[in-house]
């Protein structure tokens, strides 16, 4: 369960004001202590992040966020943290107790989450002190929605509001077909994969693990190689793959290589559809091509790291931008979650694949560039864009 990637995994945000019982619910649905639990309110600072498994789900997330309702010297930062879960969560749980005495936040929260397409199940708790039947109907009144009692102190509720999380996430539209419609069944495919300075020893990064796996479960021939070994894998080879999927690094170098009859993309541009909107990423791209030499350009990274001589992000695809439109370009470079809130300010954004955030994250960031009118495409996409190929691979 541990070995499923983060990203990979839904995601569940526990909301609420200070001292409503979230960190309890936490812990009641793990099973175990993960939170800290206290009657003194706004005992949660830091998100706390746990990686279960659900029944009807299988590999989730659970966060559990500071008190909305937080006035403390610290209240703003916490607040402004818990604001930022909501471009990755999948579900919503908002945790309500006593008698509404004003719903406000509630009802803005609510909001936030319908603005941001997000599902959520309002949740009374502590109803082991009796006296609910009430609570639960002035709460419906005011939200309009309905109110599930629970209790994660004597674990009543907590079953049914398991089976409540999974009926929410079999509804979800599935991505976990990364290979789309390019593989079926007993088609042979060649994955091509580098082994330069940003390949982790002894690993592989999660896209190649991904499509491997996906290509394993569709009952494909699967063979890998490095750059250098294509021609050698395609000679042993009675007839020519049915598809070819490459590092975007070296997209020129293999599409020179690729049989007529074969398809070809990479991994940039499978994670580009199964992360995020490949419609709006080739239109981005579009963009891209036309951009005025003095253009600012936006490099978001998913994954902070310590960049090498070979990266893509920070060095091939600077290289490759300044060689379409010239020097006089601008280049920002952003990591992680540090995604600035203003674009206007960028002719174009280029993200990376984003092996490390959630399609709801990828998303949020699509939405916002379309809001400010920001062209906006991915890593892959925009060096076939830039290398004069996007005509010649799939997505």
């Amino acid at each position: 369960m541990n070995d499923t990637a983060r990203s990979n995994r839904y995601h569940i945000g526990i909301f609420g004001r200070c001292n409503s019982g979230k960190s309890s619910l936490v812990n009641a649905i793990a099973r175990q202590q993960i939170s800290i639990v206290s009657d003194i309110a706004g005992t949660t600072t830091d998100i706390v992040w746990k990686n279960i498994e659900l029944p009807g789900v299988g590999a989730t997330v659970i966060g559990d966020t500071a008190g909305y309702d937080d006035t403390s010297e610290l209240g703003k930062m916490r607040i402004a943290s818990t604001l930022k879960v909501i471009t990755r969560i999948d579900l919503a749980l908002i945790v309500l107790s006593d008698m509404p005495q004003n719903a406000q936040m509630e009802i803005e929260w609510k909001m936030r989450f319908e603005k941001s397409n997000i599902p959520y199940i309002f949740l009374l708790n502590k109803t082991e002190q009796g006296g609910h039947n009430a609570a639960v109907e002035a709460w419906e009144k005011e939200l309009q929605n309905k109110v599930s009692p629970i209790s994660a102190k004597e674990n009543i509720g907590i079953n049914t509001l398991l089976s409540d999380i999974a009926d929410i996430y079999k509804k979800e539209d599935s991505t976990d077909d990364i290979t789309h419609s390019l593989a079926k069944k007993g088609d042979t495919v060649i994955l091509v994969m580098p082994q330069d300075a940003q390949a982790p020893k002894g690993r592989l990064i999660q896209p190649q693990v991904v499509t491997l796996r996906n290509l394993l479960d569709k009952h494909c021939i699967t063979l890998c190689c490095a750059p250098e070994e294509l021609p050698s894998t395609l000679s042993l080879l009675s007839s020519p793959p049915s598809l070819i999927i490459t590092d975007s690094q070296v997209f020129k170098q293999v599409q020179e290589l690729t049989p007529p009859q074969t398809r070809l993309t990479s991994f940039s541009i499978l994670m580009a559809r199964h992360k995020g909107d490949i419609v709006e990423f080739v239109a981005g791209a579009n963009r891209l091509l036309a951009l005025p030499a003095n253009a600012r350009i936006l490099i978001a990274e998913s994954c902070s790291h310590i960049p090498q001589n070979e990266d893509i992000g920070r060095v091939k695809l600077p290289m490759l931008l300044r060689k379409k439109f010239g020097n006089d370009i601008s280049i920002d470079i952003v990591s992680g979650n540090d995604f600035p809130d203003d674009l206007t300010q960028y002719d174009v954004i280029i993200h990376c694949g984003a092996c490390m955030f959630t399609r709801r994250h990828v998303l949020s960031r699509i939405r916002q560039a379309r809001a400010q009118d920001i062209p906006i495409t991915n890593y892959g996409i925009a060096i076939a864009a830039l290398t004069g190929i996007l005509n010649k691979v799939e997505y």
